[in-house]
């Protein structure tokens, strides 16, 4: 099966549509999330290959096929996580700030700020004292680099 575009996400059907239906699932690393052109397998051993037409990410929840009775659903795997919680705007500025200067990618979740584990976060995060804790966490979207240059 060829997936060639995105039906819905599971967050905008309603209750009785998503619980009347057998439910697969794909698996994939929120990296992957960004790829418009791949080979996938379902939870239940199924092969699709998906060509996205349209350029846009994937998503947590998105669902590649339904019918009456049956859908595929996206589903991510879990990130090493530093779940940053800065206790001030000064040490959101600063933290934003230094992490911008490496061109790292944050995602934003409530007052968390997350990031890929990276030894040298932890290291510039103990030594200006911010809050942060390590975890596995599923993410809803990719980490996606903004294209920039200092040229």
């Amino acid at each position: 099966m060829i997936i060639e575009k995105v039906v819905a996400n599971i967050k905008d059907l309603k209750p009785e549509e998503l619980n009347n239906r057998h439910k697969e699932k794909v698996f994939l690393e929120s990296a992957h999330l960004v790829k418009r052109i791949q080979r996938v397998e379902t939870d239940h051993g199924r092969e699709l290959g998906i060509r996205l037409k349209d350029p846009r990410d994937l998503e947590a929840g998105d669902i590649l096929y339904m019918d009456d009775k049956n859908m595929i659903i996206i589903d991510v795997l879990s990130d090493d996580l530093l779940i940053i919680q800065p206790r001030s705007i000064f040490e959101m500025g600063t933290i934003a700030h230094q992490l911008g200067n490496r061109h790292l990618p944050a995602q934003f979740e409530a007052d968390e700020m997350l990031v890929q584990y990276d030894y040298l976060v932890v290291e510039l995060l103990e030594e200006l004292g911010i809050p942060f804790k390590r975890e596995e966490r599923k993410v809803k979207k990719a980490f996606r680099h903004i294209g920039h240059s200092h040229g």
